[in-house]
C-alpha cells in the first residue's frame, strides 16, 4: 500500500508529541502544525543527502523557530541522517542527548545553525543566501547552485532583527531565499492579536519580497505556493496558515501546545484522531521507508555534482575556499614593512593597512560595515561592493543594521567558503551582542571590527564612549577580544583572527593616533595574549599592564618611575583570552605576585583584579563626557602625571 503524505506528516506529529511528553518539557505545537509543510518540502523540493550532511552544494534548511526543535530532529531522523537516532529522540532535552532543547549546530551535523533566540535564524539565513550568491558568482552554477529555506514563526517576524534582515535581503534581491511563515497566530501569551495588528505580508512586499499564502494543511496548495516561490527571482515569504498542535482534538489552535506537553490523555486522543495506532517512538516500516526514500533524489543530485566538480577547472580553488584554512603568508612582509617605516596612526587605520594586505592575499575575506565605512576603514582596494546584480563583490554596505549584519556574518561563516568581517563602533556592540554570543556558541569564524574604542572618541560624548563594552565582551566564552596598541599588534591580531577557524574575534580599535611601540617582529607576540614590551632598567618594583591606547601611557609612566629609580616592566596585553591559555609558568613569570601590579585601561576596572590582585587598577568606572581627547584623559586621570604619583604612594 502506498504511504500517503498525511501518514508521512503524522510521523512528525507523533515523534514531536512523544518526545516532548517523555521529557515533560518542550514545544510540540509548531512541529505538529508545520508537519504537512515539512512533508512537501522534503519530498519534492529540498536538495539534501543524508549520507553527506556536509555536501557543499546542499540546500540549507534553517529552523528559525528553534523552540519547535522536534521539527528538525524528526525530519533528520526520518530522512535517514546518522544523527539523531531514535534513542536520541527518546532522550530529548536530556543530558548527553544531541537533541537539545533548541537545535545546536555543534551537536548534530544536519543542523545548519543554532537557533532559539527568535529572528536570528532567519537573519543567519540571509547571510547563507548571500554566501551562496557570492560563491556562485565566483565559481558558477556548476559548483554552487542551491537554495536557503527557513521556517519562522510569528515571534521571528516580530523581533526587530527581522526587519533588518528582511530589508537587506530585499535590497540584495536574494531570490534563492524562501521563508515559510508558520502563520498559526499564536504566541506564548495567546492569540497574536493581543500584541500586533500589522500587515506582515505588506511589509515584506514593501521590502522587495515576493509573498505567497497557502493552506498549511493542504498538500496541493503547499506545493503550489512553493513552486511559485521557486519560480520568482525575489526572496519569498510563504504565509502558511496552520493550526498549532494540529491533530490534538482539544488543544490544536490554542496556546496550550506552544510550550507544554500535550499530556497522556490528550496523546491518546491525538493518536486516535490521527489514526496512528503505534506505541510511542515506534515508526511503521512503510512510513519510515517512504521518508527514507526522500533522500534518494538528493543522493542523485549529489552524484551529479561530484561529476561536475571532478571535471571543473575551478575545483582546486573551490576546495581551498571551502576548506577554510587560509595562509597568513601575507603577515611577515607586512610586518617587515611596518618595522622599516614606523607610523603613528590610529589602530583603526592600522587595521585598514593590514586588511589591504590580507584581502589581496585571501579571496575568502568578505567585509562590510554598518554604515560606518569611512570610520571603520573596512573597505580595501580588493573589496568591491556586492550588489543586487553583481554578487561578486566582497564588500557589503549593511546600512544601519548592526544586529542584522552580525547575524548575517554568522550565516556566511556557517555556510562556508567565506571569512566574514564587519565594522561598527565598539559602543554599538551592544546592538550586536546577541549575535556575537551566537558566534561564540556556534564556533564561527566571524571578525568584528569595533572602532572608536574608548573616551578617545572625544566630543561625541558619553553616548558614544564605551566604558563597559570591552569587559562585557570578555565575559563571553569562546570569544577572542583583541585590543592592539600599535600597527604591529594590529596586524598580528588580524592574523590570529583569520586563522581561528572555530572562534570569533573582536578587534577593538582606536580613533586617535598611537605611536608604533614594538621594535621586535621576530614572532607574533600577540599570540601569547600578553608579553613584556619593555623590561625594567632599575630594580623592578612595578609591572604596568595595559591594553590598546593605554600602552603608550604605561610606557610614559614607566619612564617617570625609572627616573625615580623605580624599575617598571611594561606588559602589553592585547588579549585576555590568549593570555589565559598560556602555560602557568609563562603567566607566573610575566606577572609574578610578589611585585606591585598596575592595570591601565580606559574602561571599567572591574575584572582587572584577576591579573593585578590587590594592586592598582587605573580606569574609568563612570560614564564619559563630551570634550576634546586630551582634556578627557586629563580629567579621568589617564595620564602619566596623574598615574605615577598613585604608584609611588602605593609603594610607600
Amino acid at each position: 500500500m502506498t504511504v500517503s503524505d498525511q501518514q508521512m506528516a503524522n510521523a512528525i506529529r507523533a515523534l514531536a508529541m512523544d518526545a516532548v511528553q517523555a521529557a515533560n518539557s518542550g514545544h510540540p505545537g509548531m512541529p505538529m502544525g508545520m508537519a504537512d509543510v515539512a512533508t512537501v518540502l522534503y519530498s519534492k523540493f529540498l536538495k539534501f543527502d543524508p549520507q553527506a550532511p556536509d555536501w557543499t552544494d546542499r540546500d540549507r534548511f534553517i529552523l528559525s523557530a528553534g523552540h519547535g526543535s522536534m521539527f528538525a530532529y524528526a525530519t533528520l531522523y526520518l530522512t535517514g541522517y546518522a544523527s539523531p537516532t531514535i534513542d536520541d529522540i527518546r532522550n530529548f532535552r536530556q543530558l548527553g542527548s544531541p537533541c537539545a532543547g533548541h537545535p545546536e549546530n555543534f551537536l548534530i551535523d544536519g543542523i545548519e545553525c543554532t537557533t532559539g533566540p527568535l529572528g536570528q535564524g532567519l537573519a543567519m539565513a540571509v547571510g547563507m543566501a548571500m554566501a551562496e550568491r557570492h560563491l556562485n558568482a565566483r565559481f558558477g552554477d556548476e559548483l554552487v547552485d542551491h537554495r536557503t529555506w527557513v521556517v519562522a514563526g510569528d515571534g521571528c517576524l516580530m523581533e526587530g532583527i527581522n526587519h533588518e534582515a528582511v530589508g537587506l535581503a530585499g535590497h540584495l534581491g536574494l531570490g534563492r531565499l524562501i521563508v515559510f511563515w508558520d502563520d498559526n497566530r499564536i504566541t506564548i501569551d495567546g492569540a497574536t492579536d493581543l500584541s500586533t495588528s500589522e500587515d506582515i505580508a505588506a511589509r515584506y512586499v514593501a521590502s522587495g519580497w515576493h509573498v505567497e499564502a497557502c493552506d498549511g494543511h493542504d498538500f496541493n496548495d503547499i506545493d503550489r505556493a512553493i513552486s511559485a516561490a521557486v519560480a520568482d527571482n525575489r526572496p519569498s515569504l510563504i504565509a502558511c496558515r496552520t493550526l498549532i498542535g494540529k491533530g490534538s482534538p482539544n488543544k490544536e489552535g490554542t496556546k496550550a501546545p506552544h510550550g507544554s506537553p500535550l499530556g497522556a490523555d490528550e496523546i491518546v486522543a491525538t493518536r486516535a484522531a490521527l489514526d496512528w495506532p503505534y506505541p510511542a517512538f515506534e515508526m511503521p516500516d512503510d512510513v519510515l521507508g517512504a521518508w527514507r526514500a526522500t533522500g534518494k533524489a538528493g543522493a542523485m543530485a549529489h552524484a551529479e555534482w561530484d561529476a561536475r566538480f571532478a571535471a571543473s577547472a575551478k575545483a582546486a580553488a573551490f576546495r581551498t575556499a571551502m576548506a577554510g584554512t587560509p595562509s597568513n603568508a601575507w603577515l611577515k612582509p607586512h610586518l617587515d614593512g611596518l618595522f622599516a617605516a614606523p607610523q603613528k596612526i590610529a589602530t583603526r587605520k592600522a587595521s585598514e593597512i593590514a586588511l589591504t594586505s590580507a584581502t589581496a592575499a585571501i579571496a575568502e575575506l568578505l567585509g562590510g560595515s554598518a554604515d560606518l565605512t569611512g570610520s571603520n576603514f573596512t573597505r580595501t582596494v580588493s573589496t568591491n561592493t556586492m550588489r543586487k546584480n553583481d554578487y561578486s563583490g566582497r564588500y557589503v554596505n549593511y546600512g544601519i543594521r548592526e544586529f542584522g549584519m552580525a547575524a548575517a556574518m554568522n550565516g556566511m561563516a556557517l555556510h562556508g567558503g567565506i571569512i566574514p568581517y564587519g565594522g561598527t563602533f565598539l559602543i554599538f556592540s551592544d546592538y550586536c551582542r546577541a549575535a556575537i554570543r551566537l558566534s561564540a556558541l556556534q564556533e564561527t569564524r566571524v571578525i568584528y571590527v569595533l572602532t572608536h574604542d574608548s573616551i578617545g572618541v572625544g566630543e561625541d560624548g558619553p553616548t558614544h564612549q564605551p566604558i563597559e563594552q570591552i569587559m562585557s565582551m570578555r565575559l563571553i566564552p569562546n570569544l577572542d577580544v583583541y585590543r592592539p596598541c600599535d600597527t604591529i599588534e594590529t596586524a598580528e591580531c588580524w592574523a590570529l583572527a583569520i586563522e581561528s577557524a572555530s572562534t570569533p574575534s573582536v578587534l577593538a580599535l582606536s580613533r586617535q593616533n598611537l605611536p608604533q611601540l614594538r621594535t621586535d617582529v621576530s614572532e607574533n607576540f600577540s599570540a601569547k595574549g600578553a608579553y613584556k614590551l619593555r623590561a625594567a632598567s632599575a630594580p623592578r618594583k612595578v609591572i604596568l599592564v595595559a591594553t590598546g591606547s593605554e600602552v603608550e601611557i604605561a610606557a610614559a609612566v614607566a619612564d617617570k618611575l625609572e627616573a625615580q629609580g623605580i624599575g617598571a616592566d611594561v606588559v602589553s596585553m592585547p588579549s585576555w583570552e590568549r593570555f589565559d591559555a598560556q602555560p602557568a609558568a609563562y603567566k607566573a613569570e610575566l606577572l609574578p605576585t610578589d611585585v606591585l601590579r598596575v592595570s591601565i585601561e580606559a574602561g571599567t576596572t572591574m575584572g582587572w583584579e584577576r591579573y593585578v590582585g590587590d594592586g592598582v587598577r587605573i580606569g574609568i568606572d563612570s560614564f564619559g563626557a563630551s570634550a576634546p581627547i586630551d582634556a578627557l584623559y586629563e580629567y579621568f586621570g589617564l595620564t602619566a602625571d596623574k598615574i605615577t604619583p598613585q604608584i609611588v604612594a602605593r609603594l610607600g
